[in-house]
């Protein structure tokens, strides 16, 4: 099993999160998990791939050349792919992932998931996907989501999907047990 993971190329203001990071990875190695992700060496990017790194894990890395030629790509991977194109990249990720995970990050990192999930929801595949809440970080997105379902945009189903957790074990182990819900049809006839 290969899991990619979303995050900031920066470490963030609070050190938490690049605990959380090298946590991550550790937990992801330990149990024989893969990790796809953005091929960078700096921020929770470089701390989740060196943890899956010293335990002995597998890391593909996944970079436009227009970044590799910004020198924070990761030297030291297991496999580091270079593509021409951010739109490649993602391709690339999502093909080579069994499921998805994001850490806390920007705007890289929302629009990643965000497509990822909705690629679940249209039925395009059927991996998990799955935020790390590393000290309430995602607290407000999951609050404003279930606004949204109030509102009639989301499905509860839909916003089921999207698995939350606060610790790498429970993570990986909501991951291991996921399964896709059952749509037949994401609209009705007359919703329009």
């Amino acid at each position: 099993m290969r899991l990619c993971v979303f995050c900031g190329s920066s470490p963030g203001r609070d050190p938490v999160y690049m605990e959380a990071a090298r946590l991550l990875g550790d937990t992801l190695a330990r149990n024989g998990i893969g990790l796809v992700y953005g091929g960078a060496s700096v921020g929770l990017m470089g701390a989740v791939a060196d943890a899956v790194l010293t335990e002995g894990g597998q890391v593909i890395g996944v970079m436009p050349q227009a970044l590799v030629d910004k020198e924070i790509a990761h030297t030291g991977l297991s496999d580091l792919r270079v593509v021409g194109s951010m739109h490649e990249r993602k391709a690339l990720m999502a093909e080579l992932s069994d499921g998805f995970v994001a850490l806390p990050g920007g705007l890289g990192t929302f629009e990643e998931l965000f497509e990822v999930w909705t690629w679940a929801q249209l039925g395009y595949h059927r991996k998990p996907c799955a935020l790390l809440n590393v000290a309430g970080f995602y607290d407000r997105l999951a609050a404003f989501l279930d606004g949204v379902v109030e509102s009639g945009f989301v499905k509860p189903v839909h916003r089921a999907m999207l698995i939350v957790k606060e610790e790498p074990a429970a993570l990986v182990e909501a991951i291991r047990g996921y399964e896709p819900p059952k749509v037949e049809k994401w609209i009705r006839a007359g919703e329009r």
